[in-house]
């Protein structure tokens, strides 16, 4: 999607779905008594440094020892609101923030954290990822899984993405993010 496209789209979303926006963070406020939104510094095109928003899913104090990967949906430091929140993607919502200040794009490669960046820069055409605007999802999440826990195969789906990038495989993305979230049979984990 280009630029004038995100923008446009976010604005409707947030727009549309502050109702629910709301109502999401009420429910979070009730449950953990701590801030609605967990904010977080990753790094988008060119490496360049950005707050990344995201609804509260974990308790408050969750990285205390520092920088983890979460461990799917048995993290025991998943609220339970957390886990539907993840489960539905709904926890996501609030990056239509960063998408309307131009940090990151509707679809594109996940942005990380700068350590991990670091830590997987080894892995050969890593950076590569860092040339286009990260997304709110991506090729990778669609074919892998919310957590992929192999760098090097979420490394695949993402330069696949920047090769093959058109409108027609973002609406494609798009669907399958969507019919993703939906999906019923998550909850039964």
């Amino acid at each position: 999607m280009n630029r004038l496209s995100d923008l446009f789209l976010s604005i409707i979303l947030l727009v549309i779905l502050s109702p629910f926006l709301v109502l999401i963070s009420l429910i979070i406020l009730l449950e953990e008594h701590k801030s609605i939104l967990y904010v977080q510094i990753r790094a988008g095109k060119d490496n360049k440094r950005f707050k990344i928003y995201k609804f509260r899913t974990m308790i408050h104090g969750a990285e205390k020892k520092g920088p983890v990967i979460t461990h799917g949906y048995e993290d025991r430091r998943i609220t339970r609101f957390g886990m539907f929140l993840r489960k539905t993607n709904l926890d996501e919502l609030p990056q239509l923030i960063n998408i309307l200040m131009g940090d990151m794009s509707f679809i594109g490669p996940r942005p990380e954290r700068p350590h991990f960046n670091e830590k997987f820069k080894h892995i050969l055409e890593w950076e590569a990822r860092l040339k286009i605007r990260p997304g709110l999802t991506g090729l990778a999440q669609v074919k892998n899984g919310r957590n992929p826990h192999d760098p090097s195969s979420k490394l695949k789906f993402d330069l696949d993405y920047i090769k093959r990038k058109s409108i027609v495989l973002d609406i494609q993305i798009i669907a399958l993010t969507i019919l993703n979230s939906i999906n019923p049979f998550k909850f039964l984990k």
